[in-house]
């Protein structure tokens, strides 16, 4: 059986044969990465996964683009004998899209086709680069540039149920405007998530809305942000709203940096009545944002509908003149938004030291430590039962 390896690749070796040489961008990336786990279950872990991509552009008439990106992620081992082995798994397009600008001499461009979206911080939806697998979705997104800003449109289809095994259909619509400024700029957006379940669940219907500003910039030494976000409408069924507020204050120090931080996310503290007040962060990139540990990763989930708060200190310096060696150090104390009935609201606290090499302009090594105290919160939530050991290793080159 050919390989959807080949198969990609001769799809791309046929698109590249239609345009000139000129024409045609070749680039890609292999990502390894080693880690180590503790606790997993009742022991350890350790593994190695990798990321490998390669994609193409092809620039054609009348400002028209079009880009595709091939993937492979998997597990070192998890193939036992590759001899026998005659498919590619795990081989997938992880981006496959059109890009046409200033159609018809107008300001408006669009990009059609499966793409990784991120939107502002990627708050709310982000592509999650820091997972192999990465995050993309199969949509529009029409831009228009007027002379103060950017303003986005996004439409995506989640899930389809005319496509074999999918038992619901849902999508998300986004509007993302940018203001831009001299030294600081504002986000405004809506993003509204629809979900409609088949047969007996049809009266769980999500049709959330999320409205946001988002003001960021820089002046002198000092590097701000501040967002809000707040939802509402139905989620699963029940109707309720929440909000998310985050606040960011950094300055540089010589070639270092210090960055002081919080975040809140509403919770619900009574889950007797009918209302949600637990704040939802969808397709966010929560990883950059609550601890590497990723104890955080799906939330409201992993704090039980509770919410959350993050104080956290980060600290970054260079340790060679070149700075191509860079030590960064960050430090959280998660506290439960509502601690309700527990008896404590502290969940844990952990800190993330990064150790990173740029070798060379397209070589990367990187290394990480990250230690979590498991706190009385999150161990009678069942999210951890005992202090956290997690490290890493990993190579990058990408072209």
């Amino acid at each position: 059986m050919l390989s959807r390896w080949l198969v990609g690749i001769a799809i791309i070796v046929v698109i590249a044969s239609g345009v000139e040489a000129t024409d045609i961008e070749f680039g890609g990336q292999i990502r390894p990465r080693t880690e180590f786990r503790d606790p997993v279950g009742n022991g350890y872990d350790v593994f190695t996964s990798m990321r490998a991509r390669l994609n193409i552009t092809a620039n054609l008439e009348q400002d028209v683009n079009v880009f595709i990106q091939l993937q492979d992620v998997r597990l070192w081992g998890e193939e036992s004998d590759t001899f026998t082995d005659y498919n590619a798994d795990n081989f997938d397009f992880h981006q496959a899209y059109m890009d046409i600008k200033d159609m018809g001499d107008t300001a408006l461009s669009l990009r059609i086709g499966r793409q990784a979206i991120g939107l502002g911080g990627q708050r709310i939806i982000g592509a999650v680069e820091w997972a192999q697998q990465g995050r993309t979705f199969d949509g529009v997104i029409a831009t228009v540039k007027p002379q103060w800003g950017t303003i986005q449109g996004v439409g995506v289809r989640l899930s389809d149920t005319t496509a074999k095994d999918i038992s619901g259909n849902a999508y998300l619509a986004a509007l993302y405007a940018t203001a831009s400024g001299t030294s600081t700029s504002a986000d405004f957006y809506g993003i509204y998530h629809h979900v409609s379940p088949e047969g007996s669940n049809r009266s769980d219907n999500t049709r959330l809305w999320t409205l946001g500003a988002r003001i960021y910039g820089e002046k002198a030494n000092w590097i701000y942000r501040a967002e809000g976000s707040f939802q509402t409408g139905e989620r699963r069924g029940p109707n309720g709203s929440a909000f998310m507020l985050g606040g960011r204050l950094g300055t540089t120090l010589g070639s270092g940096s210090l960055t002081l931080w919080y975040d809140y996310l509403s919770g619900d503290g009574n889950f007797k009545d009918s209302k949600w007040k637990s704040f939802d962060t969808l397709f966010a990139t929560n990883h950059k944002y609550y601890g590497f540990a990723d104890l955080f990763l799906n939330i409201p989930v992993h704090t039980r509908n509770r919410g959350l708060q993050d104080f956290a200190i980060k600290a970054s310096v260079p340790l060679d003149e070149e700075e191509q060696i860079r030590l960064a150090a960050d430090g959280h104390v998660f506290f439960l938004a509502q601690k309700g009935d527990l008896e404590s609201g502290h969940l844990a606290d952990e800190i993330d030291l990064t150790l990173s090499y740029q070798y060379s302009e397209n070589v990367t090594f990187v290394a990480g430590y990250t230690f979590a105290i498991a706190r009385d919160a999150i161990k009678a939530l069942g999210r951890l039962n005992e202090d956290m050991h997690w490290a890493y290793v990993m190579s990058n080159v990408s072209f």
